[in-house]
């Protein structure tokens, strides 16, 4: 049986940070009989659904000989092989349905191409941003099941100086130094 964690420990997996307006190639593995092979899907990705960890799914929409087709894709899947993104738009919307009514011309958004580079530091940024996540929630485990210890007082760093340095010590190394000038004086003369 499929426990959370388990589904959990699917979403460390190295995805893009997908947002609604791109344009995205998603590599999706079929499997037909005993063989699999790799399906690209390549359209505009119109809303991101709200889910929480390996619940996320998006939905891409692409235009098939004047037909519109859309899929939703779990972002964790297994299934998915790699997400490509190609072209960032400029939106303002989160959901992108209204893209539905729209063809030719009207359908167009102000777009910008991506190069390979930015798409690997989203990437990696999207990484980083999990493992946070979950050093945070590792911290308030830690915090919820340790029990608080009374910390020891914290004393002045100046008065342990002052402790370190005693009178005692002051007065041995001055007359110490007094009687090795001594001498030297004597041997001037």
């Amino acid at each position: 049986m499929v426990q959370l964690k388990d589904i959990q420990e699917i979403a460390t997996k190295k995805v893009p940070n997908v947002k609604v307006g791109n344009t995205v190639k998603v590599h999706q593995k079929i499997k037909e009989g005993d063989k699999e092979r790799i399906q690209i899907f390549e359209g505009l990705v119109i809303a991101i659904n709200s889910g929480h960890g390996a619940d996320k799914t998006f939905t891409v929409r692409k235009i098939v000989e004047g037909i519109g087709v859309e899929k939703i894709f779990p972002l964790y899947s297994p299934n998915i092989a790699k997400i490509e993104i190609t072209k960032l738009s400029k939106i303002r919307r989160a959901k992108l349905y209204y893209m539905r009514e729209r063809s030719g011309k009207s359908a167009r958004l102000k777009a910008s191409f991506v190069k390979a580079e930015k798409e690997e530091a989203e990437v990696e940024k999207s990484i980083e941003e999990l493992a946070e996540i979950k050093a945070k929630e590792e911290a308030e485990k830690a915090e919820s099941s340790e029990t608080p210890q009374a910390e020891a007082p914290v004393e002045n760093p100046i008065e342990e100086e002052a402790k370190a340095e005693s009178p005692e010590k002051v007065e041995e190394e001055a007359p110490a130094e007094a009687p090795a000038e001594a001498p030297k004086e004597e041997e001037a003369k």
